[in-house]
């Protein structure tokens, strides 16, 4: 039963602060629990939490830190800040059309003088709304 309420409380602290590992433990005091259920002594439930614990940490945590999306990560809108896009339909200072990570957008120019002919390469300095401002 011990283990089970230590299941609980690795899961919940893991969902409250976004630790991988706190769900590692949890998976490890599962299996403690599972080896309790098949009339292991604590000794043996204790090796067994710690052996399926340490394998998480060592096999699957760098997986995980491989692919986490962190804070410092660009996502969204963010992300295509500072791509490049191709022009559709002629672009200036009043608008155009853009073809950015193979979406049509509109977009318009950052400098009021600059135009930009379809076929051309531009960057996205900035997206206001559903507008890419490109120079």
């Amino acid at each position: 039963m011990w283990w089970l309420i230590a299941v609980g409380a690795f899961g919940i602290f893991g969902v409250l602060t976004s630790f991988v590992e706190m769900g590692m433990f949890a998976v490890g005091a599962a299996a403690a629990a599972a080896a309790a259920g098949l009339g292991g002594n604590f000794l043996i439930q204790s090796v067994v939490f710690a052996v399926v614990s340490i394998a998480l940490l060592v096999f699957v945590r760098p997986i995980v830190v491989r692919h986490d999306n962190t804070p410092g990560a660009r996502t969204g809108i963010e992300a295509l800040k500072g791509t490049s896009a191709v022009v559709l339909e002629r672009v200036d200072e009043h608008g155009g059309r853009i073809k950015l990570n193979g979406e049509v957008w509109s977009a318009r120019s950052l400098d009021t003088t600059a135009v930009f002919e379809p076929g051309s390469r531009v960057d996205v300095a900035d997206i206001v709304g559903a507008t890419a401002v490109v120079m």
